[in-house]
This record gives structure tokens, sequence and C-alpha cells, in this order.
């Protein structure tokens, strides 16, 4: 496929849609790319282009890994699923809207990963307390948009597919099995507990997505929608629909929790409403303290209503309107230096100073006086010795569809502690060393406990720049064709009775 025609992916999923408390869930979460070199610019865009039941405390999702020149990345975690438990590792991505791992039988399925993680297909036929979601079944009209044509009976499996912008495309009917987290039990402790999920079981791969290459066992979407697994959990009254992640960018692993944080405390903003995605109102732009004189509308463009703010997505993609005025501000400070242009898509340069001297931070302001403060470190990244790459991508360059859109991705969110809270309809973020601890709250219990750090193991000695490409190029196809559905001119999403 011609990458250069689909460089701008990011994790934006209009899948499907499938009560209160206040527990929490952490999870470990692991960085598919290490280290801040690595063996192709192209692959970072090519990335970006594709709840009266027991109560639960804090669940804790442990992550790992490393970041990908000065972003985040791609992180994934490891989740227990099915009876016997067994053991399957998943991309964390909050601009998904679904679980789903490949199973067996699956044509076309990786059954080994370059991750250095070991793969397997899910059985249900294993699990004695797996159960398949019938078309008729409320989960699956809701999650289809209304009921099934041709649904007849309860024996008919409620079947996804989803055909991506390349061609490729995965497609399986859902699952409800138990699916086991790590439940904050003390001061940086945890202990197993368990609910039920519907989730996807992939049965095809086709394309690129059937490829080894950096392959995982499926996604872990913390999207809005009901079928998310966030919503589930809240539904069922295991957790209040509040979660929270915190990257450590270059320094890997990180935070990912579900449930309320009592420390830090986090300033927030409004999410925009009636937007399937974690939109918020920005209201300007500074460079080095000066605000940017920009169009009225030009915080607010294209099909979308305000700026983006996702972690599935490895760079930041403003509008030519931002982009130029905020560029130029940014460079007009080293007005000698000569700008290469590096895989067709990235402009460097050589500096051998310090660049967080050299070069001015940009601040990003929103409704409620919520500041996002971006360093040169972050916006810039080292290619090589004293040769630096920007960051910043100008959207306006993309395709069609994706034009003139804001989205901030890890570029921004690396090393900050952010707040999705879906009770209050807010988000909120602050800067926060990701290799240290948050407090979390269980209102039940009426107790706070410290959850931490966490890195989960694998093998990083591996060769980056042999697998980086394809990874990054597997979740752009993924990202991409679900934006195309979000922009209505791509129907790639089909719900099938098998």
């Amino acid at each position: 496929m011609d990458l250069r025609r689909s460089i701008f992916g990011f994790s934006i999923l209009v899948f499907f849609l499938v009560c209160h408390v206040s527990a929490s869930v952490v999870l470990n979460v692991v960085n598919k790319f290490a280290g801040r070199q690595h063996g192709s610019l192209s692959a970072m865009k090519e990335h970006d282009s594709r709840r009266h039941r027991r109560m639960l405390y804090n669940i804790d999702l442990p992550l790992g890994g490393n970041g990908l020149a000065n972003s985040s990345g791609l992180y994934f975690t490891q989740l227990g699923i099915g009876s016997p438990t067994k053991t399957y590792y998943v991309q964390v991505d909050t601009g998904s809207d679904i679980l789903w791992v490949n199973c067996v039988g699956c044509t076309n399925c990786p059954t080994k990963s370059d991750l250095g993680v070991d793969l397997q297909l899910y059985d249900p036929n294993a699990s004695n307390t797996a159960q398949i979601v019938s078309c008729d079944q409320e989960f699956c009209a809701v999650a289809s948009g209304g009921p099934i044509p041709g649904c007849t009976s309860n024996s008919s499996y409620c079947g996804y597919n989803v055909v991506y912008g390349d061609g490729s495309s995965t497609s399986g009917y859902y699952v409800n099995d138990v699916v086991q987290f790590n439940e904050v039990s003390g001061n940086l402790q945890t202990s197993p507990t368990n609910s039920s999920i519907i989730f996807g079981c992939g049965a095809k791969q086709s394309g690129d997505l059937g490829s080894s290459n950096g392959a995982l066992d499926g996604i872990l979407g913390f999207g809005q929608s009901n079928s998310s697994i966030i919503s589930q959990l809240a539904s069922s009254g295991k957790v209040n629909k509040i979660f929270s992640h915190c990257f450590g960018g270059a320094n890997g692993g990180g935070i990912f929790g579900i449930g309320e944080v009592v420390q830090p405390k986090v300033k927030t903003t409004p999410l925009v409403q009636n937007q399937p995605h974690y939109n918020v109102n920005m209201e300007s732009v500074e460079v080095g303290g000066t605000i940017l004189q920009l169009p009225t509308d030009a915080l607010d463009t294209g099909n979308q209503k305000g700026t983006i703010i996702d972690s599935g997505t490895t760079l930041a993609y403003l509008a030519e309107v931002i982009y130029e005025p905020m560029m130029n501000a940014i460079m007009a400070q080293n007005p000698n230096l000569t700008l290469h242009t590096v895989e067709d898509q990235f402009s460097c340069f050589q500096y051998p100073d310090s660049v967080d001297k050299g070069f001015p931070t940009v601040t990003f302001n929103f409704q409620n006086s919520l500041a996002l403060v971006v360093y040169p470190h972050d916006y810039l990244f080292q290619l090589q010795g004293d040769m630096w790459c920007i960051g910043w991508q100008n959207s306006g360059n993309q395709s069609r569809e994706a034009r003139d859109l804001n989205l901030l991705g890890d570029l921004v969110l690396s090393n900050k502690l952010v707040i999705y809270d879906l009770e209050s309809q807010t988000i909120g973020w602050t800067e926060y060393n990701c290799s240290s601890s948050i407090k979390m709250h269980n209102d039940q219990s009426r107790a706070s406990f410290q959850v931490g750090y966490h890195h989960i193991s694998s093998a990083w000695s591996l060769d980056m720049g042999r697998f980086i490409p394809f990874l990054l190029l597997t979740v752009m196809l993924h990202n991409l064709s679900e934006f195309f559905v979000l922009m209505g001119c791509l129907s790639s999403i089909d719900f099938v009775v098998s």
C-alpha cells in the first residue's frame, strides 16, 4: 500500500454501543516500542494513520515498556480470560470501544510475536464460563444500532466485521466470559478479581493484520460507548466510570487505573457533548508566552467539534490555520536553521545545544482555564547525534477525510497524569512523575491506597528498527478505517449473523 496516502491514522473508533459505585482497577500496561532512537520516522505517522454485586476496589492494569522518541507510542497490558484463566496481551486504546482477542479456528491470525510475549488463541469451548452472545440479545441490538435483520433464533451468533482502508479486515463474533483484573488491596498491593465481560472473538484476519511481526492477542478499548470495558464494568456496578493513565514516555512504563484519583488533584475541562470520542474545547495557543492570533473558527474545524485527546495517537496533529503560525513562531527563535525533509514527511535540523534552552514552550489553553504545556523536548525528538526532528504535524496535509482536525496524542500526553471522568463528563491532566504513584479512593470502604508505577518485562533487546514499522502500520490500518467511518465516508463496519 502507499504509506504516504495513509499516514494520518489514529485510534478513533466508531464501533458499536452495547450504576453508580466506586471501585478501582489498575492495569499493568506495556509500551510496544522501545528506545528514543527508532528505525523509521514514517512508522510513527503510519501508526497514527489507523458497576449490587461484590464491589471492587481500585483496578490496576500493570504498565510498562519504553517510549518511541519522546512520545509514549502504544501500550499493552495482560489480562486473564476464561476458566481456567489464560493470559492474553492486548493493546490499551482510549480511542476504541471494545475488547477483542483472536480465537481458536481463526483464519490468518498470528500465533507468535516479535514483541517477546507468548501469544495464544482464545477458545470459548475450553472455558467453563464462556457463553456465546446471540443475535437476539440486547447487547447485539445496541452494538449494531438496532435489531439484527434475519435473526430468528438464539443459536445465531452476534457477529462483527470490520474492513480497513487498505482492504485488510478482522471479523468474528461476541462472547461473554470472565476477565480477571488486579484489584488494589492495599498500598502498592493488588489481589486478583474478575468480572463478566462481553468481548469480540476474532475469527478471521486478512492482509497485514495476520502478520506475526509485533503482534498481540488483541485490543482493549477504553472509549465512551456502551460496549467498552469501562462502560461494561460501570453498568454492572463494579466501578465508577472513571479511569486514568500516566505514560512514562522515554522512561517507559507508567500507571493505568480504573477508579477515582484523590491525589494528585487535577484540574479539569468539560468534554464536548454528543461526540463519540474525548473532545475538549481549545480556546487559545501560546508560543513562548505569546498568544497566537488565530481565526475565530480555527479551534473548531472539520466535522469534529473541539480538539480530540487520544492516547492511541503517537504524534499531535493541528489544523493548518494553527500549525503554520505556531511553527513560524517556534522557528523564529532560530532563523538560521536549515531544515531537511526526512522520509518525505518530517522536518529535521542539526542543533548541538539544549533544545529546551533554544526553543519555546507551546501551551494549549482549554475551557475552564486548563492549560497543557508542551516543552521542546516533547515536541522535538532526537533522530541521531545532534539531528532533531519536529513532531508537530499539519493535518491540512493529510487525506481529505482527515484534513484540518486538531488531535493531541502521546507527544503532549506523556509524563502527565490524565483523568477521564465520564461520571461528570470531564477530562483533566497535570504534569506528573509517572515513575512514582497516585492515590485512589473507594467510597464503599472509604479507604485510599497508593497505586504505583509498573513496567512489564519483555524482550526489549529485539531489533526494534525491524518491527516498529509494521507495528505502527498495523495500528494505523485499524485506526484509519475507524476514522473514515466517523467521517461518514467509508461503510467499513458491518454486523453479520452467522
